[in-house]
């Protein structure tokens, strides 16, 4: 899913009454990840008119561009410490001189991370030719509506084909994170381009803000899994009540953890014709997120053997925090845990896996704790899919991308396909598309930096596979 190593950096900060000290930090910072080839990052910090900091970040070898980010926080003896909760990130760092400030950068490991002055600008936007622009051969709604209970509101685009209905419809349901309607990555707006395919072939489609993002109202951060599926409840149920919808054949399309939540709802109603699951998870998530950061460290050039000693206790880590009764006992079992580890592992494996600190091991553990220790995250991780998928009854088309990194599709489609045959589904398709990626874009490296350096956001041929399947199973 989208919370995983080496994914984009974001940065924003506000300081309250900055010292000659810490204006010595405002300007561009450039560094380099030593991860395969590198992986560049660049800060940019600058003085507000009421005398704060702020800062962007650019991931240049990701294509990613001017974000955002939590917080910046200057400490005594020149040292800076960035936290970025959303990836479950850190950067801390000493700055040494006016031109260099030497610290680490972790998520899941920690890397040395050396900043120096420099002058880098972001290049001109990317090229993301599949991203419809109108005048749109069909209709293009923006639109709001409330839940039951009127606690939260939706913001949302609705598009309908030309000519008159009702028409056969689908809702999209975004993956983990905080996503707007268009599942925005990278400058890839990868649900506006799957909408603007389904509308074409003859579907109203509806795609959705997450709660706390764009018009919809709601702190995202309080929220699991469960809560967002309330949330689909809601959505299907302003869908179904538009006139140009054939109540007989809607259904939802879901990707990465929206391919989760998608039978969560789908098997507790009658009213549900179609299933689509992009890059859904078969197991237990537990499983999935170790086999995930297996995966994504070979991408980036971890050796075997590190990852082999790595993901065991990884996997300990995982279970010790999410069944801890609070961080500081999570905290206190991750030290144990990491302090019986340690002296098992060789100083080269310790060094790859960038274990060869107590700075490094304080960071790992901090970044673990604090992510894991969320609301969502421990709900997510003690998610098992196989229950409801098992009880679905609706029409189902299950695609991976044979180079998906972050949900294997050799683990997760035979798990999706054993489900489905307990289930009441009478027609379900399971296929692993060649050459594409979580995203379902063609790639070449394959690996999570390569998402924002692809023109291409989400592959013809697989927008073809789903309405062809669309067309036989669900149009006629």
């Amino acid at each position: 899913m989208k919370r995983s190593l080496l994914t984009i950096l974001y940065l924003f900060s506000t300081l309250a009454g900055m010292t000659q000290v810490e204006k010595q930090i405002i300007g561009t910072w450039e560094g380099k990840l030593n991860i395969g080839p590198g992986l560049r990052i660049v800060f940019h910090f600058e003085e507000t008119p009421s005398g704060s900091i702020k800062g962007t970040a650019d991931s240049p070898d990701q294509s990613a561009y001017g974000f955002k980010c939590d917080t910046v926080i200057f400490q005594e003896r020149e040292v800076i410490r960035v936290e970025m909760h959303a990836l479950n990130a850190i950067f801390s760092g000493r700055l040494m001189d006016d031109s260099t400030i030497n610290g680490q950068f972790t998520q899941n490991a920690t890397y040395p991370l050396l900043l120096k002055r420099g002058n880098f600008q972001a290049p001109a936007p990317p090229k993301r030719p599949q991203t419809p622009k109108p005048p749109y051969p069909y209709i293009s709604e923006d639109i709001e509506y409330n839940n039951p209970e009127l606690t939260l509101h939706y913001g949302a685009t609705i598009t309908i084909p030309n000519g008159k209905g009702p028409f056969p419809a689908a809702l999209l349901v975004t993956g983990s994170g905080p996503q707007n309607r268009d599942e925005e990555l990278a400058d890839h707006k990868v649900f506006a381009v799957l909408a603007d395919a389904l509308t074409k072939n003859g579907m109203v489609v509806l795609r959705v803000d997450d709660r706390g993002v764009g018009k919809s109202t709601g702190i995202f951060a309080d929220a699991t899994s469960a809560d967002f599926a309330n949330d689909v409840n809601t959505s299907l149920n302003y869908l179904l009540s538009r006139p140009e919808v054939d109540k007989k054949k809607t259904g939802l399309v879901g990707h990465s953890e929206g391919g989760m939540i998608v039978p969560m709802v789908a098997s507790k109603r009658s009213d549900i014709d179609f299933a689509v699951l992009l890059a859904a998870p078969g197991v237990k998530i537990d499983s999935l997120m170790a086999e995930q950061n297996a995966a994504i460290l070979r991408s980036v050039g971890i050796s075997q053997a590190s990852i082999n000693a790595y993901i065991p206790v990884y996997k300990k880590l995982m279970k010790e925090i999410i069944y801890a009764k609070d961080t500081a006992e999570a905290y206190r079992k991750s030290a144990i845990l990491f302090k019986q580890w340690i002296p098992t592992i060789d100083s080269t494996t310790r060094k790859e896996l960038g274990f060869d600190s107590e700075t490094s091991i304080h960071n790992v553990t901090t970044v673990l704790v604090e992510g894991i220790s969320g609301k969502w995250f421990k709900y997510f991780l003690s998610f098992d899919p196989e229950p409801w998928l098992s009880q679905l009854k609706c029409k189902v088309l299950a695609l991976n991308g044979e180079k998906d990194i972050q949900v294997i599709a050799n683990t997760n489609l035979p798990a999706i396909e054993s489900a489905l045959k307990k289930s009441g589904s009478k027609k379900y398709t399971i296929q692993k598309l060649p050459g594409l990626n979580h995203l379902f874009q063609t790639c070449k490296t394959c690996t999570l930096q390569e998402y924002g350096e692809l023109e291409e956001t989400f592959s013809p041929v697989a927008l073809q596979i789903i309405n062809d399947w669309l067309k036989k199973y669900v149009m006629q």
